[in-house]
């Protein structure tokens, strides 16, 4: 397999504690000669650690959500391929998106990049070994999942997993992306539905886990909105058509009344 085909982007906010040990094992990945960090809208030093750890660093001024941020991203990898400095006739970098919470666990992502080197994936999705969780109750996680085998016929093992790893051609046929937290589902469905091979990979990642607090609650209502927008708009329209048929007759009630 070539070097220095695959470029990281991690999107991240608030990350300052664990960004820099997160960069620093991706960029020890098989393959991987461009790590891009997305500061988006950190008030703490994110940017700063990101920087000393070797990544390139592109900059939100406001928080846009992920799925702004790794547009953002894939922008930033393309500048750099159409730069002075880039060979004319190589070919456009794979795209591994990590999260900035993954720390040293993040040396362990190079069996995502495989098959889509060796051209046997378009897109993978990472399973993760293990997983530690405080709070959740597994909802958000569900919605996606039934929602992704609704419209395809097929259920990943871990929905809304962000770690991937995709081909070029595969990232620019998911574009638009769906926004802020319904981009794992909406990426999963559009590529799924355009023939594209996805195949998922277990690794022994792991990140923070997600707490009980108030916040913690409302990311995950903010996760659930992001991800039933995702899939209402995917959903053929005769569900959608026979959805609001079902609302009008529950409303209405037994003989019309």
């Amino acid at each position: 397999m070539p070097s220095g085909d695959v470029a990281v982007i991690i999107p991240a906010k608030n990350e300052a504690d664990r960004i820099g040990a997160t960069v620093a094992a991706a960029r020890g990945l098989a393959g991987v000669d461009l790590v891009v960090v997305v500061d988006d809208g950190s008030d703490d030093g994110t940017a700063a650690k990101a920087t000393g750890a070797g990544a390139q660093v592109v900059r939100h001024a406001r928080s846009r959500g992920k799925a702004a941020a790794m547009e953002t991203g894939a922008e930033a990898v393309r500048l750099v391929e159409s730069g002075e400095q880039a060979d004319p006739g190589s070919a456009p970098r794979h795209l591994l998106f990590l999260d900035a919470d993954l720390g040293a666990s993040a040396a362990d992502a190079g069996p995502l990049t495989e098959p889509v080197r060796s051209g046997t994936a378009d897109m993978t999705i990472a399973i993760f070994s293990s997983r530690v969780r405080l709070g959740g109750f597994g909802f958000v996680t569900a919605t996606a999942g039934a929602g992704i085998e609704r419209a395809t016929g097929w259920r990943p093992a871990q929905p809304l997993n962000g770690q991937r790893c995709l081909t070029r051609s595969a990232f620019a046929a998911a574009l638009p992306l769906a926004p802020g937290w319904g981009v794992e589902t909406g990426m999963t469905i559009d590529l799924w539905r355009k023939g594209m091979r996805i195949t998922e990979v277990e690794v022994p990642l792991s990140h923070r886990a997600t707490g009980s607090d108030w916040r913690s609650q409302l990311h995950r209502l903010r996760q659930l909105r992001d991800v039933s927008r995702a899939i209402a708009v995917r959903e053929p329209a005769t569900w959608r058509t026979r959805r609001r048929q079902a609302a009008r007759a529950s409303k209405v009630g037994p003989a019309g009344r």
